[in-house]
């Protein structure tokens, strides 16, 4: 009996001994995320769980500052043969996705089709490629592949102060730039008028969003998808058009420049303080600004972005970022990465990312659960803390999601208005966001110095060229 219990004991301490590297052999999956706040938090809750479903694998999420960051840190990575298995590139950085490449000459990232291949499932995820948005599928598709995996999408809408429109006798939304300014001229002319109108931020997005609302392109060769871009249409006519709203909008006292280029805090700040009754801005932060607004005690009701009434609405471009799977992965560790990519941008997964933060779902079948009153029984098996302990979700149970938040569903539906073209697939250029810089300059020259429209977008868009022209030649192939 001594001799059974010591060789009992000594089975349980080898196999005290051995379980560490029973751990510490899940096969480890990187994710970098350009967050650090409650999306970061989010993402590594998603990750936790999918560890307990999947104790095969280790997924770690990491997050940086902002894009630029951590596209940085990505590219040291590479060069030392460190890099994550998954990084997020932002919209306007996926032709440099694309063109990415190591010492080598081998490309940094693999497309998410090619690495899934004729494949039906993954560990029992099926891709489902047709089950993304419309306008998510289309913007990273590539000569026919689907490129990266979409997660932080969104589209720029509009945001209005309901009771300040009502006071003013504004019987309904703008949805045109001539009812904006009809509406502006309404609420200015109240004797306790807000300090302004409206405000938006200076930011290029803001200017692809309108140029495409007219059905012109940005760059040439099909807005760089039928060929690599080579030329950019800054001083287009849809462009300069534009423009000159937007500088008559300041003129008449109705639109305020914050004074700074891509300022997203100083113009969301002007909204909520209620010193304009209107804000354009993304449909990312739509959770905050119904929110907020509410907490500053009036109604922000969400609507398309205004367009150009004297032009066919053509539709509006995505925002946000993908998920790049890296290339060169070892066999284990790309197939724990597509599983796990599958899996934290499934239905039930893009639903509850979409009502914590305001990014639209990017899967079809996410927007149908939530427009039923279903979604809270689906969700809250897998649910993050952050979705457990919000206020406003928590509230929402046994309606459709939609219907206890109107605002959520706007920019699902503005991007289902548009119609399918190169314009509203949205560019694909390289060296996208210093072309962008040129944009917001040129546009603050405009805003604060006066200089004309057509000639300062005239010089942005040669310098924009020069800027594309040397990018390509050192990515062409």
């Amino acid at each position: 009996m001594q001799r059974k219990n010591i060789f009992v004991l000594l089975l349980v301490v080898m196999l005290m001994s051995i379980a560490p590297a029973f751990a510490q052999g899940a096969t480890e999956i990187k994710m970098w995320i350009a967050f650090t706040d409650y999306r970061l938090d989010w993402a590594r809750d998603k990750a936790a769980k999918f560890n307990e479903v999947f104790p095969q694998y280790n997924v770690i999420v990491e997050g940086y500052d902002n894009y630029e960051a951590l596209f940085a840190a990505t590219a040291l990575a590479f060069e030392n043969n460190t890099q994550p298995a998954v990084v997020q590139y932002f919209e306007a950085a996926t032709r440099d996705a694309l063109d990415a490449r190591n010492a080598d000459g081998t490309l940094r990232f693999k497309p998410i089709a090619d690495a899934i291949g004729d494949r039906a499932d993954v560990n029992g995820f099926a891709p489902a490629f047709d089950d993304f948005v419309d306008a998510v599928r289309e913007y990273y598709t590539f000569d026919g592949t689907f490129a990266s995996m979409p997660w932080n999408t969104s589209s720029s809408i509009m945001f209005s102060n309901q009771e300040l429109l009502t006071a003013a006798g504004v019987e309904a939304i703008p949805t045109t730039w001539a009812e904006v300014e009809a509406a502006c001229a309404k609420i200015m002319a109240m004797p306790d008028a807000p300090t302004n109108c409206i405000t938006w931020p200076n930011h290029g997005w803001f200017f692809e969003q309108s140029v495409a609302q007219q059905g012109a392109e940005l760059v040439n060769n099909g807005n760089g998808r039928a060929d690599r871009a080579t030329e950019t249409f800054i001083a287009s006519e849809a462009a300069v058009s534009y423009v000159s709203w937007w500088k008559s909008m300041q003129d008449a006292g109705y639109y305020v420049y914050t004074g700074s280029q891509r300022d997203w805090t100083g113009t969301y700040n002007a909204f909520i303080a209620g010193d304009v009754a209107m804000l354009i801005y993304s449909s990312s932060d739509t959770t905050a600004v119904t929110n907020d607004a509410a907490g500053a005690g009036f109604t922000a009701a969400g609507s398309f972005m205004p367009h150009n009434g004297d032009m066919d609405y053509a539709g509006n471009l995505i925002g946000g970022a993908t998920l790049w799977l890296s290339n060169g992965l070892a066999t284990e560790v790309e197939e724990g990465a597509l599983t796990w990519l599958l899996w934290f941008t499934n239905t039930e997964n893009g639903a509850e990312w979409h009502q914590i933060t305001g990014y639209i779902p990017v899967r079809k079948s996410s927007v149908e659960l939530l427009a039923t009153d279903a979604w809270f029984a689906a969700i809250e098996p897998m649910a993050s803390p952050i979705w457990a302990d919000n206020e406003l979700i928590q509230g929402a149970q046994g309606q459709a999601w939609y219907d206890a938040l109107p605002n959520a569903r706007v920019a699902s539906d503005q991007l289902a208005a548009a119609t399918p073209s190169s314009a509203t697939a949205g560019a694909i250029v390289g060296a996208f966001p210093a072309i962008r810089n040129e944009v917001t300059a040129a546009i603050e020259d405009i805003l604060v110095n006066g200089t004309d429209v057509a000639e300062a977008l005239t010089g942005a868009q040669e310098r924009a060229n020069t800027v594309l022209e040397e990018y390509n030649l050192l990515n062409a192939e």
